[in-house]
């Protein structure tokens, strides 16, 4: 079967800023089968038309104008139950230091990049993924992380990985807002009745729990809070 992932990040300058503004560097990823691209595509369209918002979909521009039009887009993803699904992996600033990688943060970015993927990708299935496209990047390292992750998954095949515009592609802007969600709980960065934490609350209510990190079964809302110093 074919599917298709949609990737993003939040606060990746946690590898190299001397003054971290959070604990948690981010990486989300949405994942659906092919042929439900069009479908959601269509019906995040119409919300647009019901609501009048016609700017990049996007978890920093929530606010109160434009609440009702992101917990509409929260009930599209709730709607379609396990065929759309969300993961991200949280990386605890805390437990990483300078030295790893060899001094190559992008290297190390990557390899968590291949964490929140590699666990995803099933027997027998081929996946196509697009990463938000940064234009400081190394677009080589994509071509390294596609043979990483084939080489880990011996019967499924990643076909490609690109790096996409996110203004041009609105699965990576719902990426982007599903993220922004969790990093924001996690993070513990909401504000009580603000705009955003309502939003938070609307999705936990969907989900009928708290924004948390999840065991490894969780298939709708996945939170991989990655342990660096290792144990059980």
């Amino acid at each position: 079967m074919d599917f298709q992932v949609y990737c993003d990040e939040n606060h990746p300058e946690l590898f190299t800023t001397q003054k971290p503004t959070a604990d948690y560097l981010m990486i989300g990823s949405l994942w659906l089968p092919a042929d439900l691209r069009d479908d959601v595509k269509a019906k995040v369209w119409q919300l647009r038309e019901q609501y009048s918002i016609w700017g990049e979909i996007k978890w920093r521009k929530v606010g109160n104008r434009s609440l009702d039009f992101y917990k509409a887009l929260i009930d599209l993803f709730e709607s379609y139950g396990e065929q759309l699904r969300f993961r991200c992996i949280a990386v605890d600033r805390r437990q990483f230091d300078g030295n790893w990688h060899q001094g190559d943060n992008e290297l190390g970015f990557y390899k968590f990049y291949y964490q929140a993927l590699h666990h995803w990708i099933l027997d027998f299935n081929r996946y196509r993924i697009f990463c938000d496209v940064k234009t400081n990047r190394d677009l080589t390292r994509l071509h390294v992380l596609k043979d990483c992750l084939n080489n880990a998954n011996m019967t499924a095949r990643v076909t490609d990985i690109q790096a996409l515009p996110s203004q041009q592609v609105a699965l990576i802007q719902l990426t982007d807002l599903l993220l922004g969600m969790a990093s924001a709980r996690l993070n513990n960065s909401l504000h009580d009745n603000s705009p955003k934490a309502q939003l938070v609350n609307h999705l936990e209510q969907k989900l009928n729990r708290r924004i948390a990190p999840t065991h490894r079964g969780e298939n709708k809302f996945n939170v991989f809070r990655i342990n660096l110093q290792g144990g059980w």
